[in-house]
């Protein structure tokens, strides 16, 4: 059995949640222990929980130690099986890594599966579910299965309650190289606000993305009033469409945070993805890991390389021997392969 220290590397939920998927995939099962240690709330969160109990309905697996607050679990042998499953976080805790976590295996079944997970749509520390559907499952579905993905419900911090439906046509997955992003085709971005009043916040947040963003129109960020039963809530989201790659940025609001740090920090980073020469940004490169593991390698272009995409590539390691390379690209910034 693999036995993981939780503490080590990036030491949060993203060990719990590829290491179930290496698990589920390769049939090794695995010990994590001190689990989150070095949070300021360590063990098992509600999220970390839904996710590993995902994969424990998928899998027919037997978990010891599966309870909030836990910080060491016991994951055991199982078999993967496709079907229709629900999932629901019961808080603002992240729908995509729910998904992140099962995904990978049901999409190496042998027939379709269709997941509906409630939970948070667009909440800070997880990628929003435009990131997955615009910028992650475009590229996933190059190496074979096809997955389409629409969100029935918004969710926000603190309240939660939004709602995706997943469906899963599998197929074995198959190596890529994914080096050039190829020409930029398209800007566009959104404000997403639900209870927020007369919508000043979204357009103070639109303000100060497009000052970070210089070569950007304000006609290219649109404002979108949900819902009030969906809110309160507001999420920016900026897009940079190229030709083999669309780079996802996003803000959130949560309380103390101004409009104007959201928007700043968002356009920020979209205009350093955009200065780079990369394929992937900070958050498509340890996604793209495992997947490519799977698949036997892979390589991509990435900015920076985060500790994130590092802790990923040694819980990859332990289930497959595979090792990452990280190589200097020049303009491109770093080469990330997969052997």
């Amino acid at each position: 059995m693999i036995t993981i220290d939780g503490s080590e590397g990036e030491g949060g939920g993203q060990v719990l949640r590829n290491a179930c998927a290496l698990s589920l995939v390769t049939g090794e099962p695995f010990t994590i222990e001190k689990i989150r240690a070095g949070r300021d709330q360590p063990g098992l969160m509600r999220q970390h929980l839904t996710a590993i109990e995902a994969a424990c309905a998928i899998g027919g697996v037997d978990c010891e130690g599966l309870q909030l607050g836990s910080n060491r679990i016991v994951f055991k042998l199982g078999a993967v099986t496709p079907g229709d499953y629900r999932f629901a976080v019961g808080t603002a805790g992240s729908t995509a890594l729910v998904l992140q976590t099962v995904l990978v295996p049901l999409a190496l079944a042998d027939k379709p599966s269709h997941l509906v997970i409630e939970g948070g749509t667009h909440a800070s520390m997880a990628p929003p579910f435009d990131f997955i559907t615009k910028c992650f499952l475009p590229i996933f579905e190059r190496m074979g299965p096809h997955v389409s993905a629409r969100i029935k419900r918004y969710g926000f911090f603190p309240r939660g309650g939004g709602r995706i439906e997943i469906d899963i046509d599998p197929s074995p997955l198959r190596r890529i190289e994914c080096v050039e992003r190829g020409e930029l085709r398209e800007r566009s971005g959104m404000v997403i606000h639900a209870s927020l009043g007369d919508g000043k916040v979204a357009q103070r947040i639109r303000k100060s993305a497009l000052k970070a963003l210089p070569e950007w129109e304000e006609a290219m960020i649109a404002i979108r009033d949900l819902p009030a039963d969906q809110g309160p809530g507001v999420a920016l989201t900026l897009d940079a469409a190229y030709e083999h790659a669309t780079e996802v940025v996003s803000g959130f609001g949560k309380l103390g945070l101004s409009a104007e740090r959201i928007g700043t920090t968002a356009g920020k980073r979209m205009a350093g993805y955009e200065a780079s020469g990369a394929f992937a940004g900070p958050y498509l490169q340890d996604q793209l890991l495992l997947p490519m593991a799977v698949a036997g390698g892979g390589a991509f272009t990435s900015v920076k390389v985060s500790q994130h995409t590092r802790t990923a590539a040694d819980i990859i390691a332990k289930f497959t021997g595979r090792t990452t390379r990280f190589e200097d690209a020049g303009h491109k910034g770093t080469l990330v392969s997969l052997v």
